[in-house]
């Protein structure tokens, strides 16, 4: 790969590391070039330790390689976004991240959406918090409301009015969510199935 990369005085490039798939940033490096050639080289990211004063595979001692995805450079070529697939956690403290969280997927508004149920359905009464009393009739109630809004959504489907679909559409996505939770899921684990049904 050839890149018109601009090393700072020191001879040194930052590297912003991002696993490849869930999008988390992992941990912020430094390249000189030979560990960027090296980097490209191994398919094993590689960085310029500032304080050992060499080079060094990330994962050379603990078997935690960074396996390299694709490099990308920013729009002034003086930053490095390099995406991984990380094998075990990244941080040397154990974390999966240096920030000390954990790597897992993040489906923005919809994990947000996720948090939400999970604490009504802990800590909400039933007369106070719709879901908290959805929770409490059980599995089968649950399970026969996603019934009927999948039957909404259908019905919607066949008409014009995009509005009402859309929002049939929430409705089912929400059911889905808690009955999900009802048996111990969240959607990180339905990603699971679609990544290994992946060709």
């Amino acid at each position: 790969m050839t890149m018109n990369l601009k090393f700072n005085s020191e001879g040194l490039i930052p590297a912003i590391i991002q696993d490849a798939t869930t999008k988390n940033v992992l941990m912020l490096g430094y390249m000189n070039e030979e560990a960027f050639q090296k980097t490209q080289e191994t398919k094993k990211v590689t960085f310029y330790s500032r304080s050992k004063q060499r080079l060094w595979t990330k994962g050379e001692e603990s078997g935690n390689f960074l396996n390299l995805v694709d490099v990308k450079v920013d729009c002034d070529d003086d930053t490095l976004l390099v995406q991984v697939d990380p094998v075990g956690p990244t941080c040397h403290k154990g974390s999966d991240t240096c920030w000390g969280e954990d790597n897992s997927s993040n489906f923005g508004f919809i994990s947000k959406l996720e948090q939400t149920i999970l604490e009504r359905r802990s800590n909400a009464k039933p007369e106070d918090s719709y879901v908290a009393s959805l929770f409490s009739k059980g599995i089968n109630k649950l399970a026969q409301k996603l019934g009927e809004e999948a039957v909404e959504v259908v019905i919607e489907a066949k008409d014009n009015n995009n509005e009402l679909f859309l929002n049939e559409s929430a409705d089912l996505l929400f059911h889905y969510l808690m009955l999900l939770q009802a048996k111990g899921f969240t959607l990180e684990a339905i990603e699971s199935v679609l990544k290994n049904r992946e060709k």
